[in-house]
């Protein structure tokens, strides 16, 4: 899928008034984030923007972005319901620019790209954290294919290239010393398209 296609796709997802994977956190991401003193975090492909507006409410400074301004205005509705600001960029992952040694954290939540772009992507997330920041991700596993065969409610991509294997992200991410690297499977209840037993990659380190 090429990335007007994948633009068009997320548009379409997000145009409903009804929010696609809910307004209510990732239950990994609260988790983690509770361990945290809040600093700078930011939220690549963070759609409708449940999960950094939560931030926000816990007294992170946000940025996040995605491809999809449907998504955006979403996430500006929600942080305007919580009384909440929050910096949201629109475009292409590949043109994004970050500063490096700019963020205290970066939380990828259910962020899928192709294999061939994600790497030099996760590469350029590292460069933004700062020397000790920290890296938070829950993502499908390859093994969630099973999942999502017997049930379509439980989402997720249907392409293996962009799913999660843990020999992937021990190489993607250059720098980050793992303190939680694992795979489980979870029962999800997020919105509309995560609903079901899940197979995931968890995640959590920090730069050295």
């Amino acid at each position: 899928m090429n990335s007007d296609n994948a633009t068009q796709k997320w548009d379409e997802r997000y145009a409903d008034e009804t929010y696609a994977y809910g307004e209510t956190p990732n239950l990994f991401l609260q988790e983690q984030l509770s361990l945290l003193k809040p600093g700078k975090i930011l939220f690549p492909l963070e759609g409708e923007g449940r999960n950094a507006v939560y931030a926000a409410r816990m007294g992170w400074d946000v940025t996040a972005f995605d491809q999809s301004i449907q998504g955006k205005q979403k996430a500006i509705s929600l942080a305007a319901k919580h009384k909440k600001a929050i910096q949201y960029k629109v475009g292409d992952f590949n043109e994004m620019k970050f500063a490096d040694y700019n963020f205290d954290a970066v939380a990828l939540i259910f962020a899928h790209l192709p294999a061939v772009s994600r790497k030099s992507f996760h590469r350029r997330l590292v460069y933004s954290l700062k020397s000790g920041g920290t890296l938070i991700i829950e993502g499908f596993s390859v093994k969630h294919l099973a999942y999502n065969a017997q049930n379509a409610s439980a989402g997720g991509p249907k392409d293996a290239e962009l799913l999660y294997t843990l020999d992937a992200i021990s190489t993607e991410f250059p720098n980050i010393k793992f303190h939680l690297f694992e795979e489980a499977v979870i029962d999800l209840e997020e919105g509309i398209y995560h609903n079901g037993k899940s197979a995931v990659i968890r995640a959590v380190g920090t730069k050295k």
